[in-house]
């Protein structure tokens, strides 16, 4: 869709293409009186943290849920169901992950119009593989046949994760401390409806090759599976002082990053922090305002952590070893929120 002024594409929101960030806000809102009314004494914390915690016997347990959206669709259009189990162990486990977790045990749920045994098991491997790199058990799960629910050939999947507290920061970020970035493998399982409307109205196609790269599709580029960042962040905590964790998910750097700070807020150097072309295509394809970018995806940063700054060197070193590109992203300031400079 074309501005008629100048034939520059119509700038498209998350919110036009389906999605209300504002709508899912207000939802959780409401919720919070309503898990605060079943409120049991070994409930640590409340709503809107990035994992539930319980304490049972001296152990505070994490638990987190979710799926991975209109990714589902993704998948389905391409015919390949192999990654997507992958990125739904990914997004609880890095949640899990930010509250200072160690993944336990995952669940799975898949529900369909008709049980497809194939489709169930292509899944499922996706899921092992991912349990496998977050390094915890697939316990159980349910599959759901519901024809009066989804049409034959439609699904939907979700994941349930517990694990157990296991690091705790040694004191709040303060003003001056380093926020680093943990580099994404694309758009991980954020914006995908957002994603499927502008490839839409640009006219593009999910088998046009990839602006570089002849041999891999728009589409597979689009498939890529969400990083799972347990075991790189877990050898982080044994050798620096990682004083906030966040998962960048839906709202991206702009929500997700202050969620972690617990009061203080963050200045982001945009200069030398470039997003990954296939962002920057999307973005041009759908004129996507840069602050709807930073809301919507994770802009080539999957995960952040606050450390002091004489750990930025260290830190950027001992992601390296688990091929976890990381750098400095901006620092710590006293007034909440997010800017860019």
């Amino acid at each position: 869709m074309s501005n008629p002024d100048d034939g520059r594409p119509k700038p498209i929101s998350y919110e036009e293409s389906g999605v209300s960030i504002d709508r899912g806000d207000q939802a959780v809102q409401w919720i919070k009186p309503l898990a605060e009314a079943t409120r049991r004494p070994e409930v640590v914390g409340g709503i809107g943290g990035f994992a539930g915690e319980f304490r049972l016997q001296g152990t505070e347990l994490l638990a987190g849920a979710d799926g991975v959206g209109s990714k589902l669709l993704l998948a389905k259009a391409l015919g390949r169901y192999d990654t997507i189990g992958l990125d739904l162990v990914a997004m609880n486990a890095n949640d899990v992950l930010a509250a200072g977790g160690e993944p336990l045990f995952f669940l799975d749920y898949i529900a369909m119009g008709r049980v497809n045994p194939e489709r169930v098991r292509e899944i499922v491997v996706g899921v092992s593989k991912g349990c496998q790199e977050a390094g915890c058990a697939l316990l159980g799960g349910e599959t759901a046949e519901m024809p009066d629910l989804y049409r034959d050939d439609d699904f939907d999947l979700s994941g349930f994760l517990v694990g157990r507290r296991v690091y705790r920061p040694s004191r709040l970020p303060e003003p001056g401390d380093i926020l680093m970035g943990l580099a994404s493998s694309g758009f991980h399982s954020n914006g995908y409806q957002l994603i499927r409307t502008v490839i839409s109205r640009a006219g593009r196609s999910l088998g046009d090759p990839l602006q570089g790269c002849e041999k891999q599709s728009l589409g597979m580029a689009l498939l890529k599976p969400t990083t799972i960042y347990v075991k790189a962040v877990r050898a982080l905590w044994t050798e620096v002082e990682v004083l906030a964790m966040a998962h960048i998910t839906g709202g991206g750097i702009v929500e997700n990053v202050p969620r972690s700070l617990r009061g203080a807020g963050v200045e982001i150097d945009r200069i030398g922090w470039r997003m990954p072309g296939l962002m920057r295509e999307v973005q041009t394809w759908g004129a996507i305002e840069d602050q709807e970018m930073f809301r919507t995806f994770n802009c080539g940063i999957g995960f952040t952590v606050v450390v002091p700054p004489s750990f930025t060197a260290s830190t950027e070193k001992i992601l390296a070893r688990y091929n976890i590109q990381a750098r400095p992203l901006g620092r710590v300031v006293a007034t909440p929120g997010v800017t860019f400079r």
